[in-house]
């Protein structure tokens, strides 16, 4: 079996069953009756919580492929975005079906009175083109430089949605803030590697002026 083989055959299925299992434990403890006395909340939290979770696995692949030399992660980022618009998917169904019922007046009463809200429905749709844009045709129909420049609204999103998390929670902050350093994190080790290279051909000219 090639690494090719392996990776697609092997690796990939078990990536995936991976990042299902949350959602299924979560299901099954739904169907069971085994949540909270407030199982709304339970759901709502976990797919929160796995949202930012999946987006910032999915920011780490760029950065951790660069430290590591493993090319193959790029072969499961793909995987591990849609797993995070799955996860923003649920996380939104259950707050207008669940919480709401549809009842689209009080959601958009709702909004000015927890702003929180609208930040996190805003990260939301920063996600719908880059799940709708994820196959390797639309890849091919956009070019790949105007693909890459789409798809950076996934830093924004992330961002959204650490501020929509921090802004929910107003307390207890210490989740919302790790996330947040973690992002800032990802985002510093992806701008070291794109200045990295600018400054080395910066100091060769020089070099090459002096001499």
């Amino acid at each position: 079996m090639t690494a090719s083989q392996r990776i697609r055959f092997v690796l990939k299925p078990i990536v995936f069953l991976l990042c299902l299992s949350p959602f299924v434990i979560l299901g099954w403890n739904a169907y069971n009756g085994t949540l909270s006395a407030n199982p709304i909340d339970d759901i709502t939290d976990a797919t929160g919580t796995w949202t930012l979770r999946f987006l910032m696995i999915t920011l780490a692949v760029t950065p951790l492929r660069k430290l590591t030399g493993w090319n193959w992660l790029l072969q499961i980022r793909r995987m591990l975005g849609l797993f995070a618009f799955f996860s923003v998917s649920l996380h939104f169904f259950t707050y207008i079906y669940l919480d709401q019922f549809f009842l689209w007046e009080e959601i958009l009463a709702d909004i000015p009175k927890r702003p929180f809200i609208a930040v996190g429905f805003t990260s939301f749709l920063l996600l719908i083109p880059l799940a709708a844009t994820s196959t390797d045709r639309m890849t091919r129909w956009l070019g790949g430089k105007t693909w890459t420049k789409l798809h950076r609204l996934v830093y924004f999103s992330a961002l959204g949605g650490v501020i929509h998390y921090l802004w929910l929670v107003k307390a207890d902050t210490q989740a919302p803030l790790t996330y947040g350093a973690i992002l800032t994190l990802l985002m510093g080790m992806r701008l070291w590697y794109f200045i990295k290279p600018r400054l080395k051909r910066s100091g060769q000219t020089m070099q090459s002026e002096a001499v």
